[in-house]
This record gives C-alpha cells, structure tokens and sequence, in this order.
C-alpha cells in the first residue's frame, strides 16, 4: 500500500506552487551521516555522479567533500533512483543533509511512489527523518519519512488549486 496517495498530495506535487525544485533535508547530520549517503549511493544500484564546479569525478570520501575551502568550486553529488528521475545532493555543512528533486519528473501516483521510496531508503540507511519543504520554505514541511512509523507521513493540510 502506498505511504501518500496522488489524489491527497496532488497540489504538493504542483511545481506553480511548490516550485519545480522544492527543498528536502536531514537535519542533525554530522560527516559520518554523509558517508552513509554516500555508501548507499555507491551500493544502490543507481546511476550517480559526483561533479566539483561541473567537472565529473570520482566520488571522494564525506571528509574530503565537505572540508574543501569555502572558495572552492561547487560539490554536486547527481543521483538517478530510477531512470529519468534524479535528486541532487549538494555537501556543503555535516550538519544537514540538503538534495533537490524536481517535481515536474516526480507527477502521478508513480511519482509518488518514487519520491517515497526514495525518502525511506535515505531515512533508514540513517535512522533519521526526510523532509520536504516547498522550495525556499524550510519552516513549513509538507511531508516526511519518519522512522518510528517506518514511512512517509503528511505533515500539512491539503491545499486548495
């Protein structure tokens, strides 16, 4: 049985009013939560690449990614959960991990059968919650993976088109 249902997450889904790229994070993270990330990606099975200031490399350790000089070019880490869908992590502090998705890759009930498998994977390879905000709008999450329930859950109201 699926976590969310397209018809209750519909306008969550919406990119005129979420934004095409909203915003998902785990908060209280540190370098070795990063390293996770890291090894799930390696491990997964998805297509990934890691890129500093647009140039693909190889994937370098958490420590190294996020201890580079503050004018140092920008760390991508590109993340292919499935085909045609992709989430991007961006390793700036250990303290949160950041990615986007972008919603318009992320429509009907597949899509959010995606995002929700997805956010569990990253939840329970840390133990901590996944949450989606609007693009720009940290303050207000919309839904997110909790642990305790082992699964995604509403954390808003619908709203109206």
């Amino acid at each position: 049985m699926p976590d969310l249902f397209w018809d209750d997450v519909r306008n969550f889904f919406d990119p005129d009013l979420m934004g095409a790229l909203p915003d998902v994070s785990v908060a209280g993270t540190s370098v070795e939560d990063w390293q996770a990330v890291f090894d799930l990606v390696r491990s997964s099975g998805w297509a990934w690449e890691y890129s500093e200031g647009g140039v693909a490399g190889a994937l370098r350790p958490a420590v190294e990614a996020l201890t580079r000089p503050a004018d140092a070019e920008t760390v991508d880490l590109r993340v292919w959960p499935v085909p045609g869908v992709l989430a991007i992590f961006r390793p700036m502090v250990a303290e949160e991990i950041d990615f986007d998705v972008d919603l318009r890759e992320l429509q009907g009930q597949e899509g959010v059968d995606v995002l929700c498998r997805f956010l569990a994977v990253v939840g329970r390879r840390l133990g901590k919650p996944v949450v989606m905000t609007a693009e720009g709008d940290y303050g207000n999450p919309v839904f997110r993976f909790d642990p305790a329930a082992d699964r995604v859950v509403l954390m808003a109201g619908p709203q109206p088109i």
